[in-house]
């Protein structure tokens, strides 16, 4: 076990490059067993969560190949399937929630697909009913053994159809979607998610042969081919470690420049910031956000009454990013309202921030309403530990905002999704170490 050993209240300045996409890498990696031939996929993040996938399709009999930081090759023409009903695999595909969009790749190609129950963030109730529901459509008999916990799909053809989903669930999209790109005949998918990752799965899956019109929207029209090919593939840049920066700059009055972030793929990302009072620049491709001296102020809606910032499924405010709003806003100039609607246990971090001195009233499991100190009261050190892996990194924003000397335990989690963070950190001027 290891621990982050933080030292607050320094200016961090200079430049950093956000890694590739974790949310998308899950999906991207698994669309892999969809074809024999040669894949090869670059700006890959090494990070926990993404490197755990890549040996659980090692042990599956994918062959891998690192080409170089970021970019391997993957080819999955000779896979050795009883690994899926192995003890091994019962235990490998428990430590990874992503492990659930095998499943789709494996039905569609070779009839079957099994999983069980997936492990995660502990941060409310995770359905996978989507999922299953939607196989089920395309024809699959489902079976699930609850002494196990252990679920499984067969067919001997899945066919075309229509649905309507009951959530726009990106894994449950991706999931369905790379299940119906080897069905018989046309299936449409409404409701469907439009996630840029989404996007981008269904951008590399046509360039592997694959007929999927309405990318983009929340209807997506699947046109089903006997066979995938090859391709190549970059993933876009973690628009959650993007935000995730444009917080840490504000927090400590740092002038940061975040380098690469695909603008265009950002939605209301940027604008939710700004709302904070946060000044966020457009260099090209970068974002710079300069050093704030004299804070930042909450704006109010039209009518005076207080700001809401709430979660909603894309092109909405993405969840992941409200932890870090929600911190940022304790030093804000002024109060809003924080409501986190698609997750219900995902706010109960704030203890830990009223710890350090933050005005937070958790109004209800999804509701909290932050008054901001404005910087005439810093946040103290303490010593904590990280839930999940967006509110670690949001208690590790705090800490480095905060007076005195913070300790961070679990930070195991923020491995799962952010890549070397404290050599980053430390690269522009923050004080954090490692301790085993």
């Amino acid at each position: 076990m290891a621990v982050f050993k933080i030292e607050g209240g320094h200016q961090l300045k200079g430049s950093i490059q956000p890694q590739g996409a974790k949310n998308e890498a899950l999906q991207i990696l698994c669309a892999v067993l969809l074809t024999p031939e040669l894949i090869t996929i670059s700006n890959i993040p090494d990070i926990v969560d993404v490197n755990k996938l890549i040996e659980l399709l090692r042990k599956l009999g994918v062959k891998i190949q690192k080409k170089s930081k970021g970019t391997y090759s993957f080819q999955a023409d000779n896979l050795n399937l009883d690994y899926l009903e192995s003890d091994e695999f019962k235990v490998d595909g428990r430590g990874l929630r992503g492990s659930i969009m095998i499943v789709g790749p494996l039905l569609a190609r070779f009839g079957r697909g099994y999983i069980p129950k997936p492990g995660g963030d502990k941060i409310g109730r995770r359905r996978l009913d989507t999922h299953f529901e939607g196989f089920i459509k395309l024809g699959a008999k489902f079976g699930y053994s609850k002494e196990d916990q252990f679920y499984g799909v067969e067919a001997d053809t899945l066919k075309g159809t229509y649905m309507l989903l009951e959530e726009a669930s990106v894994t449950g999209t991706a999931n369905i979607v790379m299940a119906a790109v080897l069905a018989e005949g046309k299936t449409t998918i409404y409701n469907a998610a439009c996630e840029p990752y989404l996007q981008q799965l269904c951008k590399m899956l046509n360039r592997m042969g694959a007929k999927i019109s309405g990318v983009g929207s929340n209807m997506l029209i699947i046109d089903g081919v006997d066979s995938l090919g090859g391709t190549e593939h970059r993933m876009l840049p973690d628009m959650i470690e993007i935000g995730s920066w444009i917080g840490l700059a504000a927090m400590t009055k740092s002038e940061l420049t975040i380098t690469n972030v695909s603008w265009d793929d950002l939605g209301l990302i940027p604008n939710v910031f700004r709302k904070l009072g946060i000044t966020v620049e457009k260099q090209g491709d970068d974002i710079h956000i300069p050093a704030h001296s004299d804070g930042y102020e909450i704006q109010s809606f039209i009518d005076g009454s207080i700001l809401t910032i709430s979660d909603a499924p894309w092109p909405g405010f993405t969840p992941d990013l409200l932890s870090i709003i929600l911190v940022v806003a304790t030093q804000a100039r002024g109060s809003v309202l924080i409501h986190q609607k698609m997750f219900e246990s995902r706010l109960f971090f704030v203890d830990k921030l009223i710890d350090m001195g933050a005005k937070i009233i958790l109004c209800d499991p999804h509701r909290a309403t932050v008054i901001g100190h404005d910087f005439k009261s810093t946040l103290k050190a303490t010593t904590m530990t990280s839930p999940d892996i967006r509110a670690g990194v949001s208690l590790l924003i705090a800490a480095l905002s905060a007076k005195g000397t913070s300790t961070i335990m679990n930070i195991e989690q923020i491995d799962r999704g952010y890549e070397n963070i404290d050599h980053r950190l430390r690269a522009i001027g923050a004080h954090i170490e490692r301790i085993q």
